[in-house]
Formats: structure tokens, sequence, C-alpha cells
């Protein structure tokens, strides 16, 4: 998978059922998305976990997206719920794997004036951190809570704050 699709890709979402309600922001659309694909990608060792290659799968995403536009019919804001990806994590070099169940989610998307976007996640979320990321990866992290980052245009990931458990992912399948 090229460098760009996996940086896409690395907000995973593994969810737990929710609802969520529309903003009473200016919106002038809402439009309803439909399920993404499932999905399989190899990440190398030191971009996603220090000392193994990792591969990712996701299947049977059932996530809403709505995605809202301002009067000029640009889209200011993404909100997904819903039940996600079942995911399972693999140590490409053990063979040592770890499933995670779809469990919820809720995050909302917002582009910035300055073309980044800030990504506020609750419920269960994976967050795959490379080493030019900040803080610096490589890191699988599994959150439990809420969890907010934003993606600079440039693609680097800042995480700005986080709260409830956390679960070391690469650690697990070590």
């Amino acid at each position: 998978m090229p460098v760009t699709e996996s940086r896409r890709a690395r907000h995973l979402v593994a969810p737990v059922a929710a609802l969520a309600l529309a903003s009473a922001l200016s919106v002038a659309t809402a439009t309803p998305a439909t399920a993404a694909e499932d999905f399989t990608f190899d990440l190398p060792a030191g971009q996603a976990c220090a000392t193994f290659d990792l591969r990712v799968k996701g299947t049977g995403d059932q996530r809403i997206t709505r995605q809202f536009t301002d009067q000029n019919g640009d889209v200011v804001r993404v909100l997904e719920a819903g039940i996600g990806y079942d995911l399972t994590f693999t140590n490409l070099s053990s063979g040592e794997t770890l499933v995670l169940p779809s469990n919820g989610t809720v995050t909302r998307t917002t582009t910035n004036a300055d073309g980044s976007t800030t990504i506020q996640s609750t419920g269960h979320n994976v967050l795959i951190l490379f080493p030019t990321d900040v803080p610096a990866g490589p890191s699988t992290t599994l959150y439990t809570g809420r969890l907010v980052f934003t993606v600079a245009t440039d693609g680097v990931f800042t995480v700005l704050s986080t709260s409830g458990r956390t679960t070391d992912i690469c650690a697990v399948l070590a």
C-alpha cells in the first residue's frame, strides 16, 4: 500500500453502536455516505511497530457518514457514527494476532482554515503514528475513551489530547 493510502488508513475505527445528532452549524446539506470497503495493508517495521512488520485487516464496516457543507458547497465537517470495522492485527514475524471486534465510535472531522483537519473521536479507536508524527511513532494504539488529533496538510498527525484507557497493540503482539 502506498504511503499516502496507509496514512489515510491510520485512523482506524473499531466501533460501538452510537447515534449522532447533526450540529446546529449553518449547514447547506447533509449527505449520507455508504460504508467503506474491507481492507488489508502491511506496514514495515519502524513505521507502525518498531521491531516487526504489521498487517492490519478491517472487515464489516457499518458506520454512517454524513458530510456537512457550507454555502459554497465545500465540505466543512464530516460526522461518522456506528459499528465500524472488526480489526485484525498480525505480527508478520511471529504470526501472533490480535482481533478487536467492532465496539463503536463517533468521529467528527472538521476542516480548518489552513487546510488541516481536526479529528475528535469517542469510543474505541486505533491510531497508528509514524516516526514523523507528534508524538513520534512508531506506535499502534487502541484508545478507549476520547482522542483528539490534527492532520496537517503534509500528512503529519499531532495528538492533542486523550482520555480513557489505551492499549499498546505492538506490545501485545511482541
